[in-house]
């Protein structure tokens, strides 16, 4: 059975050029859990696992879902607080953790591995640097607009890359410097909605903004980036991320025109989670009003579970007296109430006095920790049976 799909389109204000190219060349087919193509690299299920920092997905993580066949991905964030002791300073040591995490997960998986580096790093290009001479699969990066990434590769560039956006508008905006500049485009974009855990894209009046949900975003950002697949000849996946946690959330954002989906906090309460068991204890035991908007040093908004250290900071009883590591563009330790990478990685060791967890919208919804073949397996049954309920309707 094939339908075309358009009537969602007529909702949402999109240059009616772009809505024509869309309607002319896009025939979708009835929605299935399909393979998803990055490059010419394809995973068996159209799952990637959501890097998150510091040290929540590092090998362990990320190589139990690369073996299931999604993608794994390494958050770099942090690496140098985790192996700082096998370096002179926190940015050698960044470097040596960010080698040693990808050969410890390629020696557990043969499966697609990627690593998660954010814009906002003082170190990003040379994490860049790092997985490009490593040879990982995909480069997933956010936390600002990576509109020079394609730089960074080598002839002998074996590595993907792909942005995480927030809008229609800086999908396009990508694909235009990247063509122009690199003659490059996205091998796929993941676009992140307001539902997402940690730093989020979006201003604090646009989290809860219905004009800014991950349902008005997918077709937005699936219109725009058509337009430069029918010019270049070149697919360009559009990946669904924040407040994804079952199957039927899947099924529901691949009928929009995703060709997958980011999922990250329901990972957290994973046997192989890299994490401390008091952080994913702190997921399991977390009620829906205990999952809270508040503002990070990094200077974005971001979502995370309440706890004792958040009640010190809004009592403003934490403040850093130095910052030795300088990890962030956009972190001044004489303004900022806490140094979150410490904070980020004392929550990582169970210290949960000393930090706490980002979290997505959905994460208070863990009640077991389970392991990761159980997970996408729990996924992959809600998916078909949303699906076969939708085409018994047909």
């Amino acid at each position: 059975m094939i339908i075309v799909k358009y009537n969602f389109i007529s909702k949402f204000s999109i240059n009616s050029s772009i809505i024509n190219l869309y309607l002319c060349t896009q025939i979708v087919l009835m929605c299935n859990m399909n393979k998803l193509k990055i490059g010419n690299l394809t995973a068996k299920l159209p799952i990637i696992q959501g890097g998150m920092g510091v040290g929540i997905s590092l090998s362990g993580l990320a190589s139990a879902v690369a073996n299931e066949g999604g993608v794994g991905v390494i958050s770099c964030a942090g690496l140098g607080l985790i192996y700082r002791n096998t370096a002179k300073d926190y940015m050698e040591a960044c470097i040596i953790g960010l080698k040693e995490e990808i050969k410890k997960t390629r020696e557990k998986t043969s499966g697609i591995i990627g690593v998660n580096i954010m814009m906002a790093l003082t170190n990003f290009g040379e994490m860049v640097k790092t997985s490009i001479a490593e040879k990982v699969d995909v480069i997933f990066a956010g936390a600002g607009l990576p509109l020079d990434l394609p730089k960074y590769r080598t002839p002998e560039c074996v590595t993907k890359l792909v942005p995480i956006v927030s809008s229609g508008r800086a999908a396009k905006i990508i694909c235009e410097k990247w063509k122009t500049l690199y003659n490059y485009l996205p091998d796929l974009i993941v676009v992140e909605g307001p539902k997402a855990g940690g730093h989020l894209g979006f201003k604090a009046n646009q989290i809860e903004d219905p004009n800014y949900s991950i349902e008005k975003l997918i077709p937005e950002v699936v219109a725009e980036v058509s337009v430069f697949e029918q010019k270049y000849n070149q697919e360009i996946p559009v990946v669904a991320a924040g407040g994804i946690y079952t199957g039927e959330d899947m099924y529901r954002i691949m009928e929009l025109g995703a060709k997958g989906v980011q999922i990250a906090s329901r990972f957290v309460t994973s046997d192989e989670c890299d994490a401390d068991i008091k952080f994913k204890e702190a997921y399991i035991n977390a009620s829906e009003n205990e999952v809270e908007i508040i503002q990070s040093p990094v200077g974005m908004p971001g979502r995370a579970l309440k706890g004792q250290f958040l009640e010190r900071v809004k009592q403003g009883l934490t403040a850093p007296k130095s910052c030795p590591y300088n990890c962030l563009h956009t972190c001044d330790y004489k303004k900022v109430p806490y140094c979150i990478i410490v904070t980020l990685y004392n929550a990582y060791k169970g210290k949960m006095d000393k930090g706490y967890a980002f979290a997505g919208n959905n994460a208070y919804k863990a009640t077991k920790i389970s392991s990761v073949k159980e997970i996408i397996e729990d996924i992959k049954n809600g998916f078909d049976t949303v699906k076969a309920k939708f085409e018994k309707r047909s």
